[in-house]
């Protein structure tokens, strides 16, 4: 603890308001957003082909989806292990894991994309096992899951988990602000145990589902861990930089300190080594088997773009944050955990690019990155998808606090120092 504890300012102090230089960004960003996200799907679709629309889209959508889980899952763990230093940054977190339900409803296209035509899924055509000359029993086992009924029943039903989490803790989080019910907090670490069960079967088979089956003859029991790390290193990002961001605009000044960035900076640290031991020791166990139906889906990332993809993700997605955050002098600046933050958010990205897109060009050989249109509509989507995130959650912020100002462990985590 420090000797120098900063001061509890009273609940309706503006610093807990979203500043009003970000607020009057609402409106634009989302129809900004909006707009760069649709043309970014059009040029897709009709620039490339329709599975590579598809395939963008995807991408970009479960780049917002990933972060937002990953921030459920921060929050859940803050109430689990009974964090105090988080709480001053635990807000923000809220936010963006709220954003899990307008997501849900921009999951729909894909959804409804299981036409029988496996314009997205390839299982989804019903001539794909006998083009492939694929062996009906061992096809007969893979449709047994992959069913375009049972695939909606499973996602409505791993939305309907994390929206009801994300609603239940955000509405206790809100409900507190104004009562300083105590046994609020009590009730959120109870159901934080359970919740993290449940957490982590809907993002495993969230990640079998709407990723692995991309490619549905591959299977990896690792995978679900793969991307489950790659949303929590982004989602400790997202709250740095975001929570640097609403500083530099006069909000929560005193309140989140050098500390805590400190703290953001070791789990930032410690899930850039998560995710390159669990990347590394899926291509180890694979190319040691060196099993056909295991080794395809690593050997179409080994080739064209995706060759040079697959080694920019080695050196920059793992070893120069690695370096780049790993001394505490570099963690005990703002600025610095702020724009590693960053760079590792540009990073992930690529890594759901790298996951998504070879299968859209499996289909379709020859088309690489879909060239100009494809790049084009690669980056568009993105950003339309990140910008209409920020416009909503900057909606949501403009109507709550910026901190759980009545928090039982807001003192505590006010005075937070590292030892």
């Amino acid at each position: 603890m420090s000797d120098h504890a900063i001061q509890t300012k009273p609940a309706d102090d503006p610093a807990f308001q979203l500043p009003s230089t970000l607020s009057r960004l609402t409106f634009p960003l989302i129809l900004g957003g909006l707009v760069a996200l649709v043309g970014g799907i059009a040029i897709g679709y009709f620039g490339v082909n329709a599975t590579f629309g598809l395939s963008v889209y995807l991408t970009a959508l479960m780049y917002a989806i990933t972060i937002s889980i990953g921030c459920l899952f921060f929050v859940l763990i803050q109430h689990l292990s009974r964090a105090g230093w988080s709480v001053v940054v635990r807000r923000v977190a809220e936010l963006m894991m709220i954003m899990i339900v307008p997501l849900a409803i921009l999951f729909i296209p894909i959804l409804a994309s299981l036409a029988g035509e496996g314009t997205l899924y390839k299982w989804d055509d019903p001539s794909y096992s006998t083009d492939l000359g694929v062996s009906a029993d061992i096809w007969l086992e893979k449709t047994r899951w992959l069913q375009p009924g049972w695939f909606v029943f499973r996602s409505i039903l791993y939305f309907a988990i994390w929206v009801g989490l994300s609603v239940w803790y955000f509405r206790g989080s809100r409900t507190q602000d104004e009562t300083g019910e105590k046994t609020l907090t009590e009730k959120m670490q109870a159901r934080s145990g359970p919740a993290v069960i449940l957490f982590a079967f809907c993002t495993s088979f969230a990640a079998f589902d709407w990723l692995m089956s991309l490619a549905p003859l591959w299977f990896s029991t690792m995978f679900g861990v793969y991307m489950f790390t790659g949303g929590i290193l982004s989602a400790h990002c997202a709250i740095a930089l975001l929570t640097y961001v609403l500083q530099k605009r006069g909000a929560m000044r005193d309140e989140v300190t050098v500390e805590h960035y400190h703290d953001l900076g070791k789990l930032i640290f410690g899930f850039i080594c998560f995710w390159g031991y669990i990347a590394f020791s899926q291509y180890m166990l694979i190319w040691y088997a060196n099993i056909p139906e295991e080794t395809h889906w690593f050997y179409e990332r080994s080739q064209g773009p995706f060759l040079t993809l697959s080694a920019i993700l080695i050196v920059f997605h793992f070893a120069v944050p690695f370096f780049a955050i790993m001394s505490r002098h570099v963690r005990r600046r703002p600025f610095w955990v702020a724009m590693v933050a960053a760079y590792v958010l540009v990073l992930h990205f690529l890594d759901l690019y790298w996951v998504v897109m070879p299968e859209a060009d499996h289909a379709h050989a020859g088309l690489g990155v879909g060239g100009a249109a494809g790049v084009t509509a690669s980056l568009l989507s993105v950003v339309g998808m990140v910008l209409l995130m920020l416009g909503m959650m900057l909606f949501v912020a403009s109507q709550t606090k910026l901190m759980p100002v009545r928090d039982p462990r807001l003192e505590e985590s006010l005075a937070f120092h590292n030892i």
